[in-house]
C-alpha cells in the first residue's frame, strides 16, 4: 500500500476522520491508480451498482445489527459507509440474541423502477428483500419473498417484458443439498415467488460449490455469475444462455494462478458511464475477514475477462495496480474513529444482535458514549453470547485501537467491568474492573470461546483511577495483538502476553468495547467512553 503524503500525529486526528481519511489503508495512489484490495475490511460478499454517475455497495453482515451496510463511491476504488438497509433483523424474537454466523447472508443490490432493492438469504427462514427510493434514508421493513430452509444467494432480474425471476443457491446445512443454482418466477413487484423454481446449474461434477449467483442480461445472453470450488480456494464461473431456464454453458473466468489472491470468490459486474466494465469481489483472509477487490473486464465473443490473463490459458487473474476507473475524485474510507460528540454512534458500529435502548447513551456534544453494563447469563462463562458487544471491522493489516475508558460501578460490590476487545472465536480482552480494594486491570484471552470456554487472565495490576487509555495493536499479516494500557494519555505500558487475532463465525475479527456484570450482581453501573480512534 501507497501511503498518501500526510504523516498522521495525534493533532492530526480531527482532521483525517473529518476529512474521511484512512491513516492505516488507501487504495487510491493519487497518481491515477489504484492498489487492490480496495477495502482491507470483511466486506463479505459484496454487490455493486451504478445509478447515475453513483455507485452503491452492501455487503453480508450476518447477525451484526445494523445490518446490510450500504456504501457509496463516484469512482469504484474510494468508498464512504452511508447507511444501513437494516435496523432490525426478522424475525425479532430471535435475533434479539447472538445467533452467530446467521441472519442475513449474500446480498443482492439492484435498481428496478427508481427504487433500490436489496435481497438476501436467511439460511433457516427463507429469502427477505428491503427497498427504498433513497440508499441515505429510512428502508421498508424486510419481506419474506420465498420462505425456506437453505435458500441462500438470491439474485433478482426484470426482463424487457415486464416478468421478474430470482436465482439464488441453496445451504448444504440446512437443505441437505448444495452446489445447485435454481431460478423462481417472482411477482413484477419483486415481493413473493411465483413457483417452486427449476434447477438450472448442477455444479457436481465439475464446479463443486456453486454458490453466491448474480443475474444480469446483456446483448440477449441471461448470464449468471456463480464462484465455485470454495471460498478460500475456488474461482469464478460464468454461465450464459438465450433462455432465461438455459441450458447454460459455462466458463471459468477468474482465478488465483500465480497470483497471492487466493480463491478469488463471489462478488458483482458493474460497468461506468463511459462504458468500461468491473468486477467487485471478496478474498478471504483469515482473520481480516473477506476483503474487497475490484477487477477490470473487458468482454470476448459475449464472455467477460476478469483481471488479466497472465499465463495464457484464457482465464483471467486478479491485478495487484490498475488505472482507476473514473478519475479525479478525492480519497475517504469508510469510517473508522469516533470522538463521540454526534447524539449517533458511528456508522461502523454495530451489536452482536438486535439494539435493546438500554445498553447505551449517547448525547449530543457530552462527549463520551455512556455503555450501561449489561448482565451475563449464569451459564455464561465468557463474553461470546454478550449481545451488546459494541465492535466494528478491522481496517487494515496493521492498526492501533485506542480508547479511553472510565469504570463507574455505583455499588461497592465487584462483578462490574469494562475494556477494549479483540473479539473472534479467540478473543482478548483489556479489562477494567474492581474489587473491595479499589480498581484492577486484566489482560484477559477466552480460547475457544463459542464452546463457552472460561477466559484466562494473562496479567493483571492495580491501578489508582477509575479512568484509564486502553490500546491494542495488530501487526500484519498475521492479526498479532498487543495491548498496552496508561493513566495519563502518554506513557503506556504493555500488559499480557502477544495474541493472535482469529476470525469470528463467517466473519473477521473485530475490534471494540463492552460493559458487562456477573451474572448475580446487582443492577447498574456503566462505563463512559471517551473516544476510539484508528491510527497507524
Amino acid at each position: 500500500m501507497k501511503k498518501i503524503a500526510l504523516k498522521a500525529v495525534p493533532l492530526l486526528t480531527f482532521l483525517w476522520t473529518s476529512l474521511g481519511f484512512s491513516q492505516v489503508w488507501v487504495s487510491d495512489q493519487g497518481d491515477g491508480t489504484y492498489h487492490n484490495p480496495i477495502l482491507y475490511a470483511d466486506y463479505s460478499d459484496p454487490d455493486v451498482i451504478r445509478v447515475g454517475d453513483d455507485y452503491y455497495m452492501t455487503a453480508s453482515s450476518f447477525t451484526a445489527v445494523p445490518g446490510l451496510p450500504v456504501l457509496h463511491s463516484k469512482d469504484l476504488v474510494n468508498w464512504k459507509l452511508i447507511n444501513h438497509a437494516v435496523q432490525e433483523i426478522v424475525p425479532a424474537e430471535v435475533f434479539n440474541i447472538p445467533q452467530h454466523g446467521n441472519g442475513i447472508w449474500a446480498p443482492s443490490l439492484r435498481h428496478h423502477n427508481n427504487e433500490f432493492y436489496i435481497y438476501w438469504g436467511d439460511p433457516d427462514f427463507g429469502i427477505y428483500m428491503v427497498k427504498t427510493k433513497d440508499p441515505y434514508g429510512e428502508w421498508e421493513p424486510p419481506v419474506l419473498v420465498m420462505e425456506g430452509k437453505g435458500l441462500i444467494d438470491p439474485s433478482p432480474i426484470w426482463d424487457e417484458d415486464g416478468n421478474a425471476y430470482l436465482v439464488h443457491a441453496y445451504a448444504g446445512s440446512r437443505a441437505a443439498v448444495k452446489s445447485i443454482l435454481a431460478i423462481n418466477k417472482m411477482n413484477p413487484e419483486g415481493t413473493k415467488v411465483l413457483d417452486k423454481g427449476t434447477v438450472v446449474f448442477d455444479g457436481h461434477d465439475a464446479h463443486p460449490t456453486v454458490e453466491g449467483p448474480k443475474f444480469y442480461k446483456r446483448n440477449g445472453y441471461y448470464y449468471i455469475f456463480a464462484p465455485a470450488g470454495g471460498v478460500a480456494t475456488g474461482w469464478q464461473l460464468i454461465l450464459r444462455s438465450k433462455n432465461i431456464y438455459g441450458p447454460y454453458e459455462e466458463k471459468v473466468v477468474l482465478e488465483q494462478g500465480s497470483t497471492q489472491v487466493n480463491g478469488p470468490h463471489q462478488g458483482g459486474w458493474v460497468d461506468t458511464a463511459d462504458g468500461s466494465d468491473w468486477f467487485v469481489h471478496f478474498q478471504d483472509v483469515d482473520a481480516y475477514g473477506r476483503i474487497v477487490h475490484l477487477q477490470p473486464v473487458h468482454w470476448k465473443n459475449d464472455w467477460p475477462v476478469m483481471g488479466k490473463d497472465l499465463d495464457g490459458n484464457g482465464i483471467g487473474e486478479p491485478v495487484q495496480v490498475f488505472k482507476k476507473p473514473v478519475a479525479g475524485h478525492p480519497i475517504i474510507a469508510p469510517a473508522e474513529s469516533d470522538e463521540f460528540n454526534s447524539d449517533r454512534i458511528g456508522l461502523q458500529w454495530q451489536w452482536q444482535a438486535n439494539l435493546q435502548v438500554t445498553w447505551y447513551s449517547l448525547i449530543k456534544d457530552r462527549g463520551f458514549l455512556r455503555l450501561f453494563t449489561v448482565k451475563k447469563k449464569e451459564a455464561d462463562n465468557n463474553l461470546w453470547n454478550i449481545p451488546a458487544l459494541l465492535l466494528q471491522k478491522f481496517p487494515a493489516p496493521s492498526f492501533k485501537a485506542s480508547t479511553k475508558i472510565k469504570l463507574v460501578p455505583e455499588e461497592a460490590e465487584s462483578g462490574k467491568s469494562a475494556g477494549l476487545m479483540v473479539f473472534g472465536l479467540d478473543y482478548a480482552t483489556l479489562t477494567l474492573t474492581h474489587d473491595t480494594e479499589g480498581y484492577v486491570l486484566k489482560q484477559t484471552q477466552a480460547i475457544q470461546a463459542k464452546k463457552n470456554l472460561p477466559e484466562e487472565t494473562n496479567e493483571e495490576t492495580r491501578v489508582k483511577t477509575n479512568e484509564v487509555y486502553l490500546q491494542v495493536e495488530v501487526t500484519g499479516p498475521d492479526a498479532m495483538c498487543q495491548f498496552s494500557y496508561s493513566t495519563n494519555g502518554k506513557k503506556y505500558t504493555k500488559i499480557g502476553k502477544p495474541f493472535k487475532a482469529q476470525p469470528g463465525q463467517w466473519v473477521g475479527a473485530k475490534v471494540g468495547v463492552f460493559s458487562v456484570s456477573e451474572a448475580a450482581i446487582k443492577y447498574g453501573g456503566y462505563a463512559d467512553v471517551d473516544y476510539f480512534r484508528i491510527t497507524e
